[in-house]
């Protein structure tokens, strides 16, 4: 008879793996958010750090979010953003940009340009598939490319010719899993702004090997120089293959309203919605209402904003350069990129010690990729006399440093 009280023997412990999936444990942190971190309460630090404006968004703005709630507009929106909102961005994008798109089928409005960007690397990506991007840039893009499985192929871009990206070193890397150009210009850290000879250069290179083409246009706005802002999407057969982000956070000081947007056509833009359905569902309705009024009202602050960030620019490009920091002088956006390999320091050293020493806070170029090591990301977005504080001190630290 058998012993049916006998307990089943303890299974042996199954291998130890790890809790967090490859492609996640694979990515690094943010180097700009490591010392965004690095300076909270600490009152004393001038950051130059976050690329943030330091302006409050216009008060219209503002003031259209306060008045959506109060008129109980609480619910969620088509998927796609508001209707009336969408034809908005349709209307702004021609006027701008150059090109036309169907506010209906055409436009997706977004959480931020971060999340367009995201669906639009998982909406076109198979495994293998390779990204080329220009680097040095913000700090997403090759994250964004790993985690839709694809393959980041970066391009260096150098400070002797402005961080143009070049076209022949473009076609330099592309193979046959070439699947996607992604262009920043403005570009964030470098300000580098892109040639129209060069752009079009491109557009024959996507055209040529049928890459599809993501153009980040986030600072367009914030151009310095005379020669008008040129979308890659408004040359000749460049709309067909071309996804357009943009979006609220940088020229209307809107980064808290986490609302942008992608114009592509529909097809693309149907793939990017179903992933975005799933994910977000939707943009938040209160942002959307400010959204729509920052369209409808808001060239005019935009303008003057624009105009300060000019003269910030001038401000910190010379104060750098005084203090022994070969800078190139920015095109658009609002930072600047010195040159800190004269100091014989890693610009991560250079970095820490800066906001130890000085209480001064800067982002380390390593931070947006392998080319920008040897660089300092300083945000001008910041009132004139912090920014002149902030100069004495990097002088004081580059002095001592002999």
């Amino acid at each position: 008879m058998s012993d049916l009280t006998t307990t089943a023997p303890t299974p042996a412990p199954s291998r130890p793996r790890s809790r967090i999936a490859d492609q996640v444990a694979a990515i690094p942190r943010s180097g700009i958010r490591d010392f965004f971190e690095l300076v909270q309460g600490r009152p004393d630090v001038i950051s130059l750090g976050v690329g943030e404006p330091d302006y409050a968004a216009p008060w219209h703005i503002r003031e259209a979010a306060i008045f959506s709630l109060e008129k109980g507009q609480t619910s969620y929106t088509s998927n796609l953003g508001m209707p009336r909102l969408r034809d908005a961005i349709a209307g702004y994008v021609e006027e701008k940009f150059d090109v036309s798109y169907s506010g209906g089928t055409e436009v997706i409005v977004t959480v931020g340009v971060s999340e367009a960007l995201d669906l639009a690397c998982r909406a076109l990506l198979n495994p293998g598939d390779e990204v080329l991007y220009h680097e040095p840039c913000y700090v997403s893009y090759s994250p964004s490319v790993a985690l839709a499985y694809g393959v980041p192929i970066s391009v260096p871009t150098v400070p002797e010719e402005g961080f143009p990206v070049k076209a022949d070193e473009v076609a330099k890397r592309i193979t046959p899993r070439s699947r996607i150009l992604m262009l920043n210009f403005p570009t964030n850290p470098t300000g580098g702004v892109q040639p129209l000879a060069e752009l079009k250069k491109l557009a024959a290179l996507a055209i040529e090997h049928d890459l599809i083409v993501i153009t980040d246009e986030i600072y367009s706005e914030l151009r310095y120089h005379e020669e008008a802002h040129v979308s890659i999407a408004s040359l000749p057969g460049m709309r067909e293959r071309t996804i357009l982000l943009h979006g609220f956070s940088k020229a209307f000081a809107m980064t808290g309203f986490r609302l942008g947007y992608a114009c592509a056509p529909q097809d693309l833009i149907e793939a990017m919605m179903k992933i975005h359905q799933y994910a977000m569902l939707c943009a938040p309705i209160t942002s959307q209402a400010a959204a729509l009024e920052a369209l409808e009202n808001g060239a005019g602050p935009v303008e003057a904003m624009r105009q300060d960030y000019g003269r910030r620019r001038d401000l910190i490009v010379k104060g750098l350069n005084q203090a022994g920091l070969p800078c190139f002088e920015p095109g658009g956006a609002f930072y600047a990129f010195p040159d800190i390999r004269p100091t014989g320091l890693s610009s991560h050293e250079f970095a820490t010690r800066l906001v130890q020493e000085e209480s001064v806070a800067a982002v380390p170029g390593s931070a947006f990729g392998e080319t920008g090591e040897g660089f300092l990301r300083c945000c001008y977005a910041t009132d004139p006399k912090l920014l002149e504080k902030a100069l004495l001190g990097i002088r004081r630290f580059v002095d001592r440093l002999g």
